[in-house]
């Protein structure tokens, strides 16, 4: 089964490729696996302060991403793997990709406008040797768009 990996958080470009990423699944009887960070945190604060923070940044993507499982669930009937992970980017999803051999494109958004984006920039310099092809979405595709190229 083909499985294609999304990045999820808040952002237009993440929820362009999800709508990539849920459509190629419908269409080729894959499946999606949502992946949300939780960034590290810059400061420290009081050890209780510091949890709290913590576990309100993960709530937070688990609420995101749990969002946007409903969506794909509404759709297409298939129910989304969701990960929340902590961590730096590059390295949560190295290792997601590195645990998950059944990975068999990681999904990612570019925005509309400005550059590409941190994760866009990072995977597409290392595309040759990551486990699994890299599809960057776009962000001025339409949905109607996204749904012809799926």
């Amino acid at each position: 089964m083909r499985v294609y990996l999304v990045i999820m958080d808040e952002t237009e470009e993440a929820t362009r490729a999800l709508r990539f990423a849920s459509r190629r699944a419908l269409k080729t009887g894959g499946a999606v696996h949502i992946l949300a960070l939780v960034p590290r945190q810059n400061f420290n604060a009081f050890g209780a302060v510091q949890a709290t923070i913590e576990e309100e940044a993960k709530d937070r993507a688990e609420m995101v991403a749990s969002s946007a499982a409903g969506s794909i669930f509404a759709e297409s009937g298939k129910m989304p793997v969701i990960s929340v992970r902590s961590g730096g980017a590059q390295e949560v999803i190295g290792d997601y990709l590195a645990e998950r051999p059944e990975v068999a494109a990681l999904v990612l958004g570019a925005a509309k406008d400005g550059g590409p984006g941190p994760l866009v920039a990072h995977f597409s310099a290392q595309a040759g040797g990551l486990p699994c092809p890299l599809f960057v979405i776009p962000g001025s595709l339409s949905d109607d768009e996204i749904d012809r190229l799926s």
